[in-house]
């Protein structure tokens, strides 16, 4: 059984992004500028927006929080993206989700600028990603394929079955892996809550993917020997036996399935850190689009 070691790959891509971004420095270029948009005070979204604005800073990027208060109006956050979208200093930008109940996130997320779309979820973006183009591929499944490649684990022509249909991960990672490329060209099962035999589907898979966010889920009879395991899943559950009253988990039962598999991510440590390194990446990227276009 070999890790893949998550937090190991993040921070060699994030020293390869630091080299670039000195290089821009010593040429005179503008450095890549990332904004946040954050509304109210959701605990995991400040602690995951706040390690966005740590890695900006470790790489040399520009960056600028924007804090809003959670009784903000659809129409002033909506006020607040054109701003960003008009705004030539900023390459990219995300606006962090959940947003609060009174808010419609589609409705955000459509307005946002597909050229400064760093996250990956609007339309044009994931169809161009459907389709093999070039565009920002969402954070999570990008740092999952990254993960594969620097591990060079072999997908070619392997079952991977997919657990989870979310826009974010599942559906995305399931067409990224059945596509031509390295650490693809996998036959893909795309399973999900209401699959009724998933673990007749997991128990014929090489590569298992769980993004459904139920801790524990994925137990040792449910898969083969030999198996790749990736856990996107990454849920808080209550201990009081724990100095913080909580611990953190995966989908994957760890402790009972990893002897079985041939690679496996860690949670915490695993596809967690990529996430964060691969929207570093994508705002690299907008900042050279940006460059080229002007």
């Amino acid at each position: 059984m070999k890790l893949l070691d998550g937090k190991k790959v993040s921070n060699q891509i994030k020293d390869e992004i630091a080299i670039e971004v000195a290089g821009m420095k010593e040429r005179g270029e503008k450095v890549p500028h990332l904004a946040a948009v954050l509304v109210g005070n959701d605990g995991a979204s400040l602690t995951y927006v706040g390690s966005k604005v740590r890695s900006c800073k470790k790489i040399g990027f520009e960056s600028t929080l924007i804090h809003l208060p959670s009784e903000t109006t659809e129409e002033e956050l909506l006020q607040q993206v054109h701003q960003l979208n008009t705004d030539p200093d900023i390459d990219g930008y995300i606006v962090q989700l959940p947003l609060p109940k009174h808010i419609d996130e589609e409705k955000v997320l459509m307005a946002v600028n597909p050229d400064k779309d760093v996250d990956g979820f609007h339309p044009t973006n994931f169809g161009k990603m459907a389709l093999d183009m070039e565009t920002f591929i969402s954070a999570t499944p990008f740092g999952i394929m990254e993960l594969l490649k620097r591990y060079d684990v072999d997908t070619e022509g392997k079952h991977a079955v997919v657990i989870g249909r979310s826009h974010i991960v599942g559906r995305p990672i399931s067409i990224l892996m059945s596509q031509k490329g390295k650490a693809a060209n996998c036959t893909v099962t795309l399973a999900h809550s209401r699959t009724k035999n998933i673990k007749e589907l997991t128990l014929q898979a090489d590569i298992v993917v769980s993004a459904l966010g139920v801790p524990h889920f994925l137990k040792a009879d449910m898969v083969k020997e030999g198996a790749v395991i990736i856990d996107v899943g990454i849920t808080r559950v209550a201990d009081e036996t724990k100095e913080k009253g909580y611990y953190i988990t995966g989908d994957v039962d760890f402790e009972s399935v990893s002897p079985k598999a041939s690679f496996i991510t860690p949670v915490p440590g695993g596809v967690g850190p990529m996430t964060i390194a691969m929207l570093l990446k994508n705002t690299l990227l907008a900042r050279e689009r940006h460059r080229n276009a002007n």
